[in-house]
Parts: structure tokens; C-alpha cells; sequence
């Protein structure tokens, strides 16, 4: 992502100037640097105010009854993580902060739960296997984590209100569909590939 990104910011350099628009350019990039500031500012605002009321609602145990109540739903999707292991409610709490938009505060409870994961699959490994592969049970959180269900999609909201929307929360409806799509479609690979190395192994 860095080559990527440098390699655009410097071709658009280079062209600024051989095509005499060097004014232009230093115009965008200094509107641009007051653009990303003022973005920082507001999703500053906006993950501040959502990762303390996490931190409230997990103080009054509020994350402890939505964790339990989505007990059925992990299992199902994480057969083999045995009951009451750390991890579930790592990745409890990372579905949650998903689903809110929340996803500052979903990586943090995303990196606890690959580290419950990790000590997991050391537990289960033989000296023998190898050290740098990732579990079924990692991969899956991870594509479930990357695909992330989201009902309140804060952080886009934020950046069309940032930019000037005229109704900024108009992309919840769509959000919500499109997620919930890229959700299942994550479900149903993670399982299809869950029994193709299950057969593979037997």
C-alpha cells in the first residue's frame, strides 16, 4: 500500500508540474492537508464518544449478555473452540463493534482474539507441525472480520456528514444489505472450506 500510494502521489507531482499547474497543485495539497485534519478532528470526535459508551456498556456488563446471547451463533461458527475459552468473547466483542461501525474499537478486540486463537492452536499443535500457519478458526474470524455486518455504519456516516451530505445516515439501508450479503457469502465459504479440509484430512 505504500508503493502504491507514493507511486500516485508522485506521478501526480510529476504531472503538476510538466503541465505547468504547479499552482493548482500546491493548492490542492494544502487544501487537502486541511481536509485531513478536520477529518481526523471529527472521527476523533465520533470513535472517542462510541469506544466510551463500549467501555460503559461493558462496565455495567451489558457486553457479558450480548456476548451470551450470541453464544449459539460463535459455536455454530467456531465448532471447535471449546466453551467458556477466552476467545469467545473476543470475538463477541469484536462482531459487536462491527456491527456498530465501529472498527478502531473492533481491531482491538480483533488482535486479543487472534492472540486467544494463537494460544489456542499452540495447545492443540505437536512439536512437530508448523509454526506459521494460521488455524480454521483463525481464518474464519479473519473473513468474517473483513466482511463485518454492520447495522450503524458510523464511520460513514462521519465522513459524508465531514464532506457535506444532505442526509448523511442514507447509507444505512444500503449498508445493511450489502454487509449482511458479504456476511453470508463469508459464512458460506468458511464452511465450505471448513469440510473441504475436513474431507482432505480424513
Amino acid at each position: 500500500m505504500n508503493v502504491i500510494w507514493g507511486t500516485m502521489l508522485l506521478v501526480g507531482i510529476v504531472y503538476g508540474i510538466l503541465t505547468g499547474e504547479t499552482d493548482a497543485l500546491s493548492e490542492a495539497v494544502l487544501s487537502s492537508a486541511k481536509e485531513g485534519v478536520a477529518l481526523c478532528v471529527t472521527m476523533f470526535g465520533v470513535m472517542a464518544l462510541w469506544s466510551g459508551l463500549m467501555e460503559i456498556a461493558k462496565d455495567a456488563g451489558l457486553i457479558h449478555s450480548i456476548t451470551r446471547r450470541m453464544r449459539p451463533v460463535i459455536y455454530f461458527l467456531f465448532p471447535d473452540i471449546p466453551e467458556d475459552h477466552p476467545a469467545i468473547g473476543q470475538i463477541a466483542g469484536t462482531f459487536v463493534a462491527n456491527i456498530l461501525g465501529l472498527g478502531n474499537a473492533a481491531t482491538v478486540y480483533g488482535l486479543k482474539a487472534m492472540e486467544a486463537l494463537e494460544e489456542l492452536e499452540e495447545q492443540r499443535r505437536e512439536e512437530s507441525a508448523p509454526r506459521d500457519t494460521a488455524s480454521n478458526e483463525m481464518c474464519t474470524f479473519l473473513i468474517l472480520n473483513i466482511s463485518s455486518l454492520q447495522l450503524i455504519p458510523l464511520t460513514v456516516i462521519a465522513y459524508r456528514g465531514q464532506y457535506g451530505s444532505v442526509n448523511p445516515s442514507a447509507v444505512v439501508g444500503p449498508g445493511i444489505v450489502t454487509t449482511a450479503a458479504s456476511t453470508g457469502a463469508a459464512v458460506i465459504f468458511s464452511k465450505m472450506a471448513d469440510r473441504f479440509i475436513n474431507r482432505k484430512g480424513t
